[in-house]
């Protein structure tokens, strides 16, 4: 470890020294910034200290020690979970900083909770950002992707060091300055709901093919490895491959066949779900990999269905390669959607805080580094920089050829997962998005009847301007 930096001299400082915090830590200095280190767990300072040989790099064994560390106006960065252990660390800080420093909260912060701490933080005369990181462990140690918010002054003062920390596509970083306040941190909020909404709907053709059409893992490998070299191509499509030929060390059989039905979460799809409910934006598809995660942890009660509605077990006996050959057109046609969803609660979330977002920006940032980086961003991408204005992404001319183009796929493959009892709440949402999006009518107007029958909540009429009001049960 480089000690030779006196005190009062390391350009950027680092509290959370777990895995993200400690690895974008090292890429940091691996670009030549000084940084100093802290963690509670003395035995993660002295990781840090093992690990950083040669680097301009100093582990804390105190928060004063620290603070004293840095050079002022101090810069200080948290990769720690989200909630109170952030509001801990601010709290223990606040001893030691003054005015003019700046606190990064670099976690997966709800951004309701960001707007509170940089109202606490400004009344201190402290400045403060919410900032997304993606990519995972690997990401933060050679490159992901940034999704800073808060005063742009802030942010102009760390750039040099997130910018060269980044992830790096066709010469531009995955970084930049998206917008005030929480900004940054619902951007990277949603960027979890679409990951959620992807990864289910992988899930689901890894389904179709597993029990459907009783696919090897062999099989799965190839054909996941297969679409990634095509439209398909992405970071999720490439490590799904990888799965199917991991072997389990302590079976010798098949790593993915060991691991329990039940899928985590740490609340960024939830919270997109709730955001999109309250702005009224659509998300069904969001929306459906929540539950499916919800319903995953239903286990047992699972187990006591399947006995009292037991699923016919048989494979699908239609023309198995014409099935195959929709799956990932399908699959396609699901991303496209999910991504609209996401994107179009952005502009709506953009509109209504006034983050001022530049949607053309984030397919950028969102190309490399980040979990849901993929060749489709690149059709993202020049869509709206064609149509800056666009209210979603289901109106570009181009990207609406391709789910024209793909939307017989998807229709066939969710009427396979009904046929053969699969769940598929996914794509089946996706397609439902889809031909409501599509519909210049809908039978809402029943239930607008409807309410005003039962509540007297009025409705509107075709013909006339106006709310209007009836009597419903009189004759």
């Amino acid at each position: 470890m480089n000690n030779q930096n006196p005190a009062g001299q390391y350009e950027i400082g680092m509290v959370g020294l777990g895995v993200m915090g400690r690895n974008f830590l090292l890429n940091m200095a691996d670009h030549n910034f000084s940084v100093a280190g802290y963690d509670k767990d003395p035995a993660k300072v002295a990781a840090l200290r093992a690990e950083a040989q040669g680097r301009p790099v100093r582990g804390a064994a105190n928060v004063a020690e620290f603070i004293a560390l840095l050079r002022r106006p101090r810069a200080v960065m948290l990769l720690v979970p989200a909630g109170a252990p952030v509001d801990a660390v601010i709290a223990e800080l606040l001893a030691h900083v003054e005015p003019g420093d700046l606190i990064i909260d670099a976690g997966n912060s709800y951004f309701h909770d960001t707007n509170l701490r940089a109202r606490q933080l400004a009344e201190r005369k402290i400045q403060f950002l919410g900032v997304g990181v993606s990519g995972g462990e690997e990401g933060a140690r050679h490159g992901p992707s940034i999704m800073p918010g808060g005063p742009r002054d802030a942010y102009e003062r760390v750039r040099p060091v997130l910018e060269a920390s980044a992830a790096q596509v066709q010469g531009e970083p995955c970084v930049a300055y998206l917008g005030p306040g929480a900004t940054g941190h619902f951007v990277k909020m949603v960027h979890n709901g679409i990951e959620y909404g992807v990864m289910q709907l992988i899930a689901e053709t890894y389904d179709l093919m597993k029990r459907g059409l009783g696919l090897t893992d062999d099989e799965l490998h190839e054909f996941y490895a297969g679409w990634n070299q095509g439209e398909l191509a992405g970071y999720l499509m490439e490590i799904t491959g990888n799965i199917f030929s991991k072997h389990d060390e302590t079976t010798g059989r098949r790593l993915i066949e060991e691991i329990l039905d039940i899928s985590r979460q740490n609340g960024t799809g939830r919270w997109t779900s709730q955001s999109a409910m309250e702005l009224g934006v659509p998300t069904p598809t969001i929306d459906a990999a929540v539950t499916a995660r919800n319903l995953s942890a239903l286990e047992g009660e699972r187990q006591s269905a399947s006995g009292i509605y037991p699923r016919d077990a048989r494979l699908f006996a239609g023309d198995r390669a014409a099935l195959l050959t929709a799956l990932p057109r399908a699959l396609y046609a699901g991303l496209v959607v999910t991504f609209a969803q996401g994107l179009a609660l952005l502009a709506t979330a953009s509109a209504k805080y006034e983050y001022g977002l530049d949607l053309e920006t984030l397919a950028r940032i969102w190309r490399g580094g980040c979990i849901i980086r993929a060749t489709l961003l690149d059709d993202i991408r020049a869509a709206y920089r064609q149509r800056p204005g666009l209210a979603n992404l289901l109106l570009d001319p181009e990207l609406a050829r391709k789910l024209t183009d793909h939307q017989g796929d998807l229709r066939r493959i969710v009427a396979a997962a009904a046929e053969l009892g699969l769940p598929a709440p996914g794509l089946a949402s996706a397609l439902a998005y889809f031909d409501g999006y599509r519909s210049a009518w809908l039978p809402a107007n029943l239930i607008q009847a409807q309410r005003d029958y039962f509540g007297s909540h009025t409705y509107e009429r075709i013909d006339e301007k106006g709310t209007f009001h009836t009597e419903w049960a009189k004759a």
